[in-house]
C-alpha cells in the first residue's frame, strides 16, 4: 500500500465498513507504534474526518462521513495507487487542472478530483452547477494510442461506466441520454465533457481528459432556478434542502474508484465494442422521438439505434436514416 502513514490509516478505515479498528491492529499492520497511529489520527480529524475513538475497540470513521481524499478513492481502487489521484478542496475546474498535468506529462490513468468547482463546465460552454460537499467532479486522464475518431467512443465508455458503477452500487436505474448525460427518474444526475489534444503529424491522440460531474447528494436548493427548470436531480435527497433522509449505501469515494476502473477497463480496449450493449440498453432515446439541434436547426427524428462508433443513428421525418455523430438532443419540446 503506497501513500503516507496518515493516507495507509485513511484507507484501512474506509475500508473497514464502518467496524472498529483497534490502535494495535493498525500499527501491527503498519509497521509503526501505536503512537504514530494516535498522531495521525488527530490529523485527520484536523482535516474534518469524524473518527471515533472507544477504549478496547479502537477507531472507526463515523457512519455518514464522507469527505473526498486521495487515501479514500485510492483504497477502493483495484490497484490501490495513491500516487496518481490529486484531491483538492476547491478548483475552476477539474478539467483545466487535469490539462495542465496533462501538458507536464501526467502519466496515463492520473485522476483529479474536488469537493467544489467555481467554474465547473459542460459541452457547449454552459455551466456546470457544483456545490461543494455534495457532488462528485472529478476527471480522468487517459493516452490512448487510438485516432480522433475514437475520442466519441472514449465519451461513450464513460457513460457506460457511469450507469454501471450507479447500478452495481446503489441500485438506482440510470439511463444515458445521448452522446454523455445520465439521466434518472427522467432529470439529469451527471453529466461528461471530454476534451483532447492531438499529434497533428500522426493523427493519434496525445492526451484525452474525461470529466465527470454527479449530483450525489445536493439539496435542491443549492441548484439556481434556471438548473432547476431543466430537470436537474441528485443521487439522494434531490429536493431536500437538509439533503433528504435516504441514506446513500456507498461513499462518494467508493463511487469515483468503481467508475475509475470500470472506465479504465474499456477504455484499455476500445476495439472491443461489447460496451456498446450496455450503452444501447440504458438508452433512454432509442425508440423514442426526439428533437435534434444543430445551430439554429430544430428537427424531430425517431432515434432508432447506436452504431459502432457510439453515433446516434436516427429516422428524420421524410423516412431517411442518417448518423449524428455531434450535436444535441432533447427528449422535450
Amino acid at each position: 500500500m503506497t501513500g503516507t502513514l496518515k493516507e495507509k490509516i485513511l484507507t484501512k478505515l474506509e475500508k473497514s465498513e464502518k467496524n472498529y479498528v483497534s490502535g494495535g491492529q493498525l500499527a501491527e499492520s503498519l509497521g509503526v507504534s501505536r503512537t504514530a497511529v494516535w498522531k495521525a489520527i488527530c490529523s485527520l480529524r484536523e482535516e474534518g474526518y469524524v473518527i471515533e475513538a472507544t477504549t478496547n475497540r479502537g477507531y472507526r470513521l463515523e457512519e455518514g462521513s464522507d469527505i473526498l481524499s486521495a487515501a479514500g478513492i485510492a483504497g477502493y481502487m483495484r490497484n490501490g495507487d495513491i500516487s496518481g489521484i490529486h484531491v483538492f478542496r476547491e478548483v475552476d475546474s477539474t478539467n483545466n487542472e487535469a490539462k495542465k498535468l496533462a501538458l507536464a506529462g501526467a502519466p496515463h490513468g492520473t485522476v483529479v478530483a474536488a469537493e467544489k468547482q467555481t467554474a465547473g463546465r459542460g459541452r457547449l460552454g454552459r455551466s456546470f452547477e457544483s456545490p461543494a460537499g455534495t457532488g462528485i467532479y472529478f476527471t480522468v486522464i487517459m493516452r490512448p494510442k487510438a485516432d480522433l475518431r475514437k475520442a466519441l467512443l472514449i465519451t461513450t465508455a464513460a457513460a457506460v461506466a457511469v450507469c454501471r458503477s450507479i447500478r452495481e452500487l446503489t441500485g438506482k436505474q440510470a439511463l444515458i441520454k445521448w452522446v454523455n448525460d445520465i439521466y434518472l427518474e427522467e432529470k439529469k444526475l451527471c453529466g461528461i465533457l471530454t476534451e483532447s489534444t492531438t499529434d497533428f503529424e500522426t493523427g493519434e491522440l496525445e492526451s484525452v481528459v474525461t470529466g465527470i460531474g454527479i449530483n450525489f447528494r445536493t439539496p435542491g436548493s443549492a441548484f439556481s432556478e434556471e438548473a432547476r427548470a431543466r430537470g436537474i436531480c441528485s443521487l439522494y435527497g434531490p429536493d431536500s434542502d437538509t439533503g433528504g433522509t435516504e441514506k446513500p449505501p456507498v461513499t462518494r469515494n467508493e463511487l469515483i474508484a468503481r467508475i475509475i476502473d470500470e472506465l479504465t477497463d474499456i477504455c484499455d480496449d476500445l476495439d472491443d465494442r461489447s460496451f456498446l450493449t450496455d450503452y444501447r440498453r440504458w438508452s433512454m432515446v432509442i425508440g423514442r422521438e426526439i428533437l435534434c439541434i444543430r445551430g439554429k436547426e430544430r428537427r424531430k427524428v425517431r432515434a432508432l439505434d447506436i452504431d459502432e462508433w457510439g453515433g446516434l443513428v436516427v429516422m428524420t421525418e421524410d423516412g431517411n436514416r442518417e448518423t449524428l455523430s455531434s450535436g444535441e438532443i432533447s427528449v422535450r419540446w
